[in-house]
């Protein structure tokens, strides 16, 4: 019967040590504890915003209220969940750069579309 030789410890902590300097660190449970408890305090400032009337009657506070809210929720479960936070930077620009450009064209198409319906009449 086959043995399997016993790992070298000095060797197995210098391949970690080259694994973290490679990968940096990653999060621990603690971490995602933390980011889970922010996620959910601020989904209850968003569900407690729609139930503020004088705040719903400010149609532009409320919509960019919601949407900037929005937008840390995403970049946090990006940044956490998806472990984009602790990859490589070709990585986080593979990522970055098409979500600019696609965030971008969607932007100009409604600003476009939207010009065009209000010369056909179809918005006042």
């Amino acid at each position: 019967m086959a043995t399997v030789p016993s790992a070298d410890p000095v060797a197995g902590q210098a391949a970690h040590d080259a694994h973290q300097a490679a990968h940096g660190d990653h999060p621990t449970a603690a971490t995602y504890v933390k980011v889970g408890v922010l996620l959910t305090a601020i989904t209850v400032a968003e569900v407690w915003a729609y139930y503020v009337p004088s705040l719903v009657a400010m149609k532009g506070v409320f919509v960019t209220l919601l949407l900037t809210l929005s937008a840390i929720k995403f970049f946090t479960v990006v940044a956490f969940y998806m472990h984009l936070k602790y990859d490589h930077k070709l990585f986080r620009f593979l990522f970055t750069g098409p979500f600019i450009v696609a965030g971008m064209t969607m932007m100009i198409l409604m600003f476009l579309f939207g010009k065009l319906a209000i010369r056909l009449g179809l918005l006042t």
